[in-house]
């Protein structure tokens, strides 16, 4: 399922690129599935929100001209905030949608333990995987500066996060032990001290300089320059805390339960979620877009659901694995 090999178009995909024309905003599938970067010629990789890279099938939007001809709206495109995601599996495997490139995956390589989660390099050109042992997996720019895997752990580790030069990242355990590697720098954690409910995710602040870690009932631990906006620890939820995004500013966070309701703290903004609404598969993670108009929250069959204040600007849709057979369950969105 992650991008091995590469697929082959049919006569149909080229006939759908030469169609396009200057200025053109079409609704495109991407036919096919199968292994490998599917790279479609008839959208300009500049301008396209919808190409799909994960070798799979998905729908998105093209912007701009086929095979070169003509210039693309950038000027558009400056408006719509991030322009793509990737999800990323327990096996390992890496879906990208939209602007963010494949560079490689663990997807069909042998594991010790499964993938927890994964991290973006600033550039967007590369990415950590994060497994339960400690594990990390380097691809694009994404530099290997250590990890826990084959050293003993009180607890699993649950995900990790980037430093903001992306020379560094940290690993942050259920128990809520943090492992700093590269220019990562410890702030302190919740190793060793008692915990109403297991520690799911955390979250690096914009400088640097601290780090968020969220439990699973909703509890917030602040360290650091990172500092505490609120939480539900403490306050009735209908499900379990699963994922946790900061915004851009480090000014605020925000949370999605198993069930998809979402809970916004300090200057993130409640856009929408789908708490009480029927889901597939449960929900397992969130990401807030860079211009903090928006978020993604992804569910473990990769469905992906986009919720944004504004009409051009936020989170859009650029695809998702949600009708796609996969080989293991999906676990974050980068």
């Amino acid at each position: 399922m992650p991008g091995m090999g590469a697929l082959r178009r049919n006569p149909l995909q080229t006939a759908v690129g030469a169609l396009l024309a200057v200025g053109l905003v079409v609704s495109a599938t991407m036919f096919g599935s199968g292994n490998g970067l599917f790279s479609n010629a008839g959208f300009d990789p500049q301008c396209n929100y919808g190409y799909d890279t994960s070798g799979g099938s998905g729908y998105g939007y093209g912007y701009g001209t086929g095979y070169g001809v003509g210039t693309c709206n950038n000027d558009y495109a400056a408006q719509q905030g991030d322009l793509g995601y990737r999800l990323v599996a327990t096996d390992g495997g890496i879906f990208s949608y939209g602007d963010r490139l494949f560079y490689g995956s663990m997807g069909g390589k042998p594991l010790n333990e499964p993938i927890v989660g994964g991290a973006d390099t600033p550039s967007g050109k590369g990415y950590w995987e994060f497994a339960t042992d400690g594990g990390v997996f380097s691809f694009g720019d994404a530099a290997f500066y250590g990890s826990m895997g084959g050293k003993d752990l009180n607890a699993p580790i649950v995900g990790g996060a980037s430093t903001p030069t992306g020379h560094g990242y940290w690993l942050f355990a259920e128990d809520g032990g943090v492992f700093a590697y590269g220019d990562a720098t410890f702030y302190g954690s919740m190793g060793g001290k008692d915990l109403n409910a297991p520690v799911v995710v955390g979250a690096s602040t914009k400088t640097g300089n601290g780090y968020w870690l969220f439990a699973e009932d909703g509890g917030v631990f602040a360290y650091g320059d990172a500092k505490f906006y609120g939480s539900m620890g403490g306050k009735p939820l209908n499900d379990a805390i699963v994922g946790a995004s900061a915004t851009s500013t480090g000014l605020g966070y925000i949370m999605v339960a198993l069930d998809g309701g979402v809970f916004n703290f300090g200057d993130s903004k409640f856009a929408g979620s789908m708490g009480g609404k029927p889901l597939n598969k449960p929900m397992v993670d969130i990401r807030v877009t860079k211009d903090g108009l928006g978020y993604w929250t992804v569910a473990n069959d990769g469905g992906v659901f986009s919720f944004t204040e504004g009409s051009t600007t936020g989170a859009n849709f650029f695809g998702s694995t949600g009708s796609m057979k996969l080989n293991a369950p999906i676990v974050g969105v980068l």
